[in-house]
C-alpha cells in the first residue's frame, strides 16, 4: 500500500477534527459511551474522506503499466500518420454550415 500524501493526511484530518466537534454539538451528549461512538464515526469518516482523496498519477512511459501516448504534431495529429491523412480536403463553397 503506497504511502498517504500530504493531501490525504490534511483532509482526513481536517475531516476527523470538524466532524467530531460538529457532532459533539450537535448531539449534546455528555455520556463517555455517546463521545466513544461519535469519536470512531468521525475516525471513520476521515478515513474514507482520506482514501478517497485522488493520488497524484506519475508521468512517464512505466506509469500504471501503459505505454506513452504517441508524440502528437502540431497539428493535433499523431506524428505517425500520414500528411495526406492529417489535412482534409477543402471544402467547396456550398459545402460551408453557415449559409448566406
Amino acid at each position: 500500500m503506497p504511502r498517504p500524501t500530504a493531501a490525504q493526511l490534511a483532509y482526513g484530518s481536517a475531516t476527523v477534527i470538524v466532524s467530531t466537534i460538529a457532532m459533539l454539538l450537535l448531539s449534546q451528549t455528555s455520556t463517555g459511551i455517546g463521545i466513544a461512538v461519535i469519536s470512531a464515526a468521525a475516525l471513520a469518516l476521515g478515513l474514507l474522506v482520506a482514501l478517497t482523496v485522488p493520488i497524484p498519477r506519475r508521468r512517464g512511459r512505466h506509469a500504471a503499466g501503459r505505454p506513452a501516448a504517441a508524440p502528437v504534431a502540431a497539428t493535433g495529429f499523431p506524428v505517425d500518420v500520414p500528411a495526406d491523412v492529417r489535412v482534409p480536403e477543402p471544402r467547396a463553397a456550398s459545402e460551408h454550415s453557415v449559409h448566406h
